[in-house]
């Protein structure tokens, strides 16, 4: 039986519910009952379907307990808000873990692949003894993934990262305050989100500093030397009495980017950390890991992670489902290459998922699958219709556009280069999947909510996946 990660007691004392029922003892905190497992916690949060009609599947799915406003069924602990409860149970994870040190990650684009780096290296120190490591999955990064994440951390943690996003300004500062990190790090600030931003990209770059007012005194700030909002992240983060780490190119950068080579297998980066050369190589060959890498050794050393150990969870780390992972499927005749960035995309990702597919060596074509960039604001057409000179750049081959946005783009496309638009990808993926021939390599990328997947979805089904490619 696995040691309780809260036992009733704790979680009344820490939310201030009152029990109905069995006392009971909690090895997981869950939201969702299809992934539930046995002993956990299920939290009945409001959403478009109220929580508390899934505790009856909860429990025969194996959950210890619910968290609910009402008694359903029992045991359970009632509490006004459960949303709020959940935080107070995160925040009292936070506090008998007093020696945790805490790592926050945000940014416009690379904070989950950033924050899952960081995440590998503090379990590959733990697997080295040296204290239990606790991360976020997936993209639990808002009001709910947040707390949730620090509900999930067992009190014995040494160690801890946790993703931090946003949408707007405020949202940020809660999350940071909850986390109280150790070290809080912006990848870059972008044109993402700026339609909900009066002054576009300041704003963004305003509430991503927000993660700044949530630092343990004398904490550390990790800041994208060659972002044109680094001075203005510097002046903040200084403001709050943070110790400034750098990673980039920019010359005097603490963790400084000398070179950067890709092929298909991936990248061999060289660089400096604090004056000293180190060589190493990862499985991605987009160029905005060079950089992202970097970040993420200084978030690790911020942690105390020695940096060999950081390292060597580089140079393991595999491709995210939807951030870069390869697969190759088997088609008569040969074997077609699908590359999945398919979760997310903004102006400067499109760019890279691009070069990296233009700079890869095919036995046939280069082909991008593109879906729209959302959330741009005015400028959201020119945005799209700019990446025309990007595929020129990298010749890619053909390309694929779905959605009202992406027409831009299909529009400034030379013919020789189109292979189809439509309005959604549905109605554009059995097109793609027509077209596509054995020796291929093909890229689909496009915001998570444009449904570039149906994309992925579609060319996987072509044939069996053959292997993962490295």
């Amino acid at each position: 039986m696995p040691e309780p990660l809260w036992t009733c007691a704790e979680i009344v004392a820490a939310t201030g519910g009152r029990l109905v029922g069995e006392a009971f003892a909690a090895t997981g905190v869950a939201i969702d009952s299809r992934a539930l497992e046995a002993g956990d916690l299920f939290v009945a949060l409001p959403a478009e379907r109220d929580g508390h009609d899934f505790i009856a599947a909860a429990r025969a799915a194996g959950a210890a307990g619910a968290l609910a406003t009402r008694a359903v069924g029992a045991p359970c602990i009632v509490v006004d808000d459960t949303l709020a409860a959940l935080g107070r149970l995160g925040e009292a994870a936070r506090r008998r873990a007093p020696d945790c040190a805490r790592g926050a990650v945000t940014g416009s684009v690379g904070k989950t692949s950033v924050t899952q780096l960081v995440r590998a290296g503090l379990g590959l120190a733990a697997g080295e003894g040296d204290g239990a490591a606790h991360g976020s999955v997936r993209s639990f990064n808002n009001h709910i993934g947040v707390p949730l994440t620090l509900a999930r951390m067992p009190k014995n943690t040494r160690r801890a990262v946790f993703e931090i996003g946003m949408n707007h300004a405020g949202e940020i500062r809660p999350l940071t305050s909850l986390v109280a990190p150790r070290a809080a790090a912006i990848t870059n600030v972008e044109a993402v989100h700026v339609e909900n931003f009066a002054d576009g990209e300041a704003g963004v770059m305003r509430a991503k500093a927000e993660i700044f007012e949530g630092l343990e005194p004398q904490g550390t700030a990790i800041l994208n030397g060659d972002s044109r909002w680094f001075e203005d992240l510097k002046r903040i983060a200084l403001g709050r009495g943070a110790k400034v780490r750098v990673f980039g190119r920019a010359e005097g950068a603490d963790a400084q980017l000398t070179g950067f080579s890709a092929s298909d297998a991936g990248a061999a980066i060289e660089a400096r950390i604090d004056g000293g050369p180190i060589a190493f190589s990862i499985r991605q060959s987009a160029a905005h890991w060079g950089p992202m890498s970097l970040c993420a050794l200084l978030m690790m050393r911020a942690l105390d992670v020695d940096l060999s150990i950081g390292l060597a969870a580089l140079s393991a780390f595999e491709p995210l489902s939807g951030r870069g992972a390869e697969r190759v499927v088997a088609l008569p005749g040969g074997r077609l290459t699908v590359i999945d960035e398919s979760y997310n995309a903004s102006p400067v990702s499109m760019r890279a998922a691009l070069e990296a597919l233009g700079a890869r060596k095919v036995v046939g074509r280069r082909v991008a699958a593109l879906t729209d960039m959302l959330e741009l604001g005015p400028e959201s057409p020119a945005r799209h219709a700019e990446l025309a000179r990007v595929i020129e750049a990298a010749n890619i081959d053909q390309v694929f556009c779905a959605g009202p946005l992406m027409r831009s783009l299909w529009d400034a496309l030379p013919p020789g280069r189109r292979g189809g638009w439509a309005p959604l990808a549905s109605d554009l993926a059995p097109a793609l999947a027509a077209d596509v021939r054995p020796g291929d390599a093909v890229m689909a990328k496009g915001s998570n909510a444009s449904g570039a997947k149906t994309f992925i979805d579609a060319l996987t089904a072509l044939g069996a996946p053959e292997t993962n490619a490295p």
